[in-house]
């Protein structure tokens, strides 16, 4: 089976377009060019090639037609994708090479790239808590009055109102807008280190090299992270924060929709093969699911936090396998619980 993500008929539940499109392979591809496009234009800056040499090879860069399956075979050679596409760009810049990546690294272009992905990531992610907390005032508005029974343990306890569960669904979320807003300068920020991460070997003009391609790139100029993995750690405990949110919105409405009582109603909700009167709450379902999906994730990226000496391969490579993952189950988890908010008929007890 192939992951749920991108899978022909499990992405139906899983999958999201506009997490998909960031995450892309043509969406990194284009990341990378815009790296290295900047960092010839930031070496011409520097006064390190002609300025004209370095504008050739950075509309080189920006022309050069790629195709991402190309690099598949430099990739299982070399381990990651850059050599190969630095070999194809050099060629593309013709007389204009020399001003093609000379400097920089394989990290540096790839941690840049992923920095770039996860303000993209951060922005859509921003924008679908800010509607779902639209969505939950709504269902506030319109059913907050009514009663609930509370419940501790599972067990009857005292008397609540609709608006107080929501309440406490809610409560979250403005939290974490913030903490996205706050991490920004710990992940949106450039990777440029150069072989061992002193930004060497640039005749002593990394510091002008790597202001201008900061700028150039919007990310912050920073001291390189090619072994300081923890703001990346941050972010990934970030996701799985936000789902597990949205996981106990889901475990709520999921024992609501049971038949006795019944204190949800939810339009659309999934069918049964073998027994026809079942409405069964998928959405709500499913955003257990992607909570527990970002937990067990977590502990892998702590993992990789052990990057050996001046640079890591295995914790590195093993970061790719896991943080899209969790970005791309973050915003689907984000746009179900905005679903589930529409599609919700009735909430509580009537009169």
């Amino acid at each position: 089976m192939s992951g749920v993500f991108d899978h022909p008929w499990l992405s139906g539940l899983f999958g999201d377009p506009e997490a998909a499109r960031i995450w892309s392979a043509e969406a990194d591809l284009a990341r990378m060019i815009a790296f290295e496009a900047a960092y010839s234009r930031a070496l011409g800056a520097a006064g390190l090639v002609g300025r004209d040499i370095a504008e050739a090879a950075a509309a080189a860069i920006e022309a050069a037609d790629i195709d991402p399956a190309a690099l598949a075979e430099g990739t299982a050679r070399d381990g990651l994708p850059v050599p190969a596409l630095v070999a194809r760009l050099k060629s593309a810049a013709g007389p204009a090479a020399e001003a093609v990546h000379r400097g920089a690294t394989s990290q540096d272009v790839i941690d840049s790239a992923l920095a770039l992905a996860l303000r993209e990531t951060s922005a859509l992610l921003s924008a679908r808590l800010e509607a779902l907390e639209r969505g939950l005032a709504g269902l506030e508005r319109r059913f907050g009055a009514r009663a609930l029974m509370g419940r501790t343990r599972m067990q009857a306890a005292l008397p609540i109102t609709v608006a107080d569960r929501i309440g406490a669904w809610a409560a979250p979320l403005a939290d974490h807008r913030a903490r996205l807003a706050a991490l920004a300068p710990r992940v949106e920020r450039l990777q440029f280190g150069g072989p061992v991460g002193l930004r060497d070997g640039l005749d002593g003009r990394g510091a002008a090299v790597a202001d201008h391609l900061g700028r150039a790139l919007g990310l912050a100029v920073a001291p390189q992270w090619q072994t300081r993995r923890d703001g990346l750690a941050e972010y990934a405990g970030l996701l799985s924060l936000i789902t597990g949110s949205l996981g106990k919105i889901g475990q709520d409405v999921a024992l609501m929709a049971q038949q006795a009582p019944r204190e949800v109603s939810i339009a659309g909700a999934g069918g049964s093969s073998a027994m026809v009167h079942k409405q069964n709450p998928v959405l709500a379902e499913l955003l257990v699911t992607l909570a527990r999906f970002n937990a067990t994730q977590l502990a892998g990226m702590h993992q990789a936090l052990v990057h050996e000496q001046e640079r890591s391969g295995a914790a590195w490579s093993l970061e790719w396998m896991i943080l899209p993952s969790m970005a791309r189950a973050t915003a689907r988890a984000l746009g179900a619980g905005c679903d589930l908010c529409a599609a919700v008929t009735s909430l509580g007890a009537e009169g």
